[in-house]
């Protein structure tokens, strides 16, 4: 797994590949907090990533509401529909903006 973070128009972007399972998810969720301190428009792509273990869902929603507290909003970019599928059926989705790339993910956030 790796994972970067970066600055796209005033917006957060955190972009992961690989897996993010019970062994990665820490390097996940210590890069993705860092980043998104003090942030309200954080976009995550997720593109890249192959397989999200439970591990990984919970840094999602720690993300989601540290964000949340700073009234902003999480965007998610590139959801594999099995990745979507587990979301769905875990409740996880709703919490989420969802789009299918970075440039939509950028125009979602301007546009709120």
């Amino acid at each position: 797994m790796n994972v970067t973070s970066s600055t796209v128009e005033a917006i957060t972007v955190i972009e992961a590949s690989g897996s993010i399972d019970s062994k990665t998810a820490p390097e996940f969720e210590r890069t993705a907090i860092a980043a998104i301190q003090g942030q309200k428009e954080v976009i995550i792509d997720l593109t890249n990533v192959e397989f999200l273990s439970s591990a990984g869902l919970r840094v999602l929603l720690m993300i989601y509401r540290q964000v949340k507290t700073q009234s902003g909003k999480v965007v998610l970019v590139g959801t594999s529909e099995e990745i979507q599928d587990i979301m769905a059926n875990t409740g996880f989705l709703s919490f989420f903006i969802t789009v299918d790339t970075l440039d939509e993910g950028i125009k979602t956030l301007k546009a709120s």
